[in-house]
């Protein structure tokens, strides 16, 4: 079984996502902020694809993604961004950082279910 790493700093965002997920037979790990995922995943979490916000408070899931991506482990990791923003810039920015893909909130469930069988083929 995949398991997901669920980044967001709204405990309402955390709490509908990962019941989601888990409904599609995935586990599901989250964290707050980027700096608590970047802590979780250097104290051994390990994930098969990260959702992470764009916007949080201190470092944003684009930073979030790059110092992930620096890591030989996490350098294929499938990595989305789940955002309310739609600006080109901000996708601009997040795809540079190395992001697989783009959702926006609130996550439809049959797009959602769809791009994770296809980035998690094994489920």
């Amino acid at each position: 079984m995949s398991t997901i790493l669920l980044v967001d700093d709204s405990s309402t965002v955390l709490m509908s996502m990962s019941q989601m997920l888990q409904r599609f037979g995935y586990q599901v790990a989250t964290a707050i902020s980027a700096e608590d995922a970047f802590k979780k995943v250097q104290g051994g979490l390990s994930f098969n694809l990260m959702i992470t916000d764009f916007n949080m408070p201190g470092k944003n899931g684009a930073d979030l993604i790059r110092a992930l991506r620096g890591s030989p482990k996490h350098r294929f990791t499938p990595m989305l961004v789940l955002t309310t923003e739609s600006q080109r810039e901000r996708r601009d920015e997040a795809k540079s950082a190395g992001a697989t893909g783009w959702l926006v909130k609130p996550a439809d469930p049959v797009q959602l279910q769809g791009a994770l069988k296809k980035l998690l083929p094994n489920g």
